[in-house]
């Protein structure tokens, strides 16, 4: 009985361990491949809103649907809809260079946006997440 009860304690030590490493591995792995092979730059809401802040020559980009934006939006941000980003020609973007701050409600389209945008062209993009995060002020 003691050997049985000693070999289950075993196992359960080795497979949550390994459970614990192999999760540990997945997400550092991914993230870092996701952050080199997107083409654009997550960033906290606390480095948006320094850049906001501090920087003149900016855009803040909400990429949900019109009628969420006119339901409430950040300062100064321009909506373009994730849905109509479809090519490399996009009137409200025309400065490839420029800072461009992405958002959404909950950072799932700002995540697609920010990768199409990274793969027309675009080179300063900077996503930073969904409005259902924001602690700053919002226009309704």
């Amino acid at each position: 009985m003691r050997k049985i009860l000693s070999i289950t304690v075993i196992m359960m030590l080795i497979f949550a361990g390994c459970k614990a490493d192999t999760t540990t591995q997945f997400v550092d792995s991914s993230s870092t491949a996701e952050t080199e092979e997107s083409g654009y730059e997550q960033i906290s809401m606390e480095e948006a809103q320094r850049i906001m802040d501090t920087e003149d020559n900016i855009i803040i980009l909400d990429v949900r649907t019109q009628q969420e934006f006119d339901e409430g939006h950040i300062p100064n941000a321009i909506c373009v809809p994730n849905e109509t980003i479809t090519g490399e020609s996009i009137p409200e973007l025309p400065d490839k260079q420029q800072i461009i701050l992405v958002y959404c409600r909950s950072g799932r389209r700002s995540k697609e946006a920010s990768r199409k945008l990274s793969s027309y062209g675009y080179t300063n993009i900077k996503e930073f997440g969904g409005i259902i995060d924001w602690t700053g002020e919002v226009i309704k």
